[in-house]
């Protein structure tokens, strides 16, 4: 397993290609100090390249929410505001930092989860 210096590392580095600034970057690491099975999840993914989606909250795993926010992306690329193509890192972010503010408020994410749908149609932006 990646040592805990190394695993910062790579998130302050995924931080700075998202945009976001080292106030995020704590908040964010605390974050994942405090939610082990989350930052179990981010390290195995780091390890492997892929999730293991093992860690849940309310039910849904990392994949979930990702597929879920995939919409989400669409939308904001057609948009103009995120250049996925040249920063896969921003998604991978967006889906943990989703996770981890679901384990206080997993209720309003829910929701949003099962009544949002998707962006092709006419009329939805």
């Amino acid at each position: 397993m990646a040592e805990i210096q190394q695993i910062y590392d790579i998130v302050k580095r995924m931080c700075e290609l998202a945009g976001e600034n080292q106030a995020y970057t704590n908040w964010f690491w605390k974050e994942l100090e405090e939610n082990t099975e989350i930052y179990d999840e981010l390290v195995y993914y780091v390890e492997h390249g892929q999730f293991k989606a093992e860690a849940t909250v309310a039910g849904m795993t990392i994949i979930d929410i990702m597929v879920w926010q995939i919409d989400h992306f669409k939308a904001d690329l057609d948009k103009g505001h995120y250049d996925m193509k040249n920063n896969p890192d921003v998604m991978l972010l967006s889906a943990v930092e989703t996770m981890l503010k679901m384990k206080d408020d997993s209720g309003s994410y829910v929701n949003r989860y099962q009544g949002e749908t998707g962006t092709d149609y006419p009329g939805k932006y």
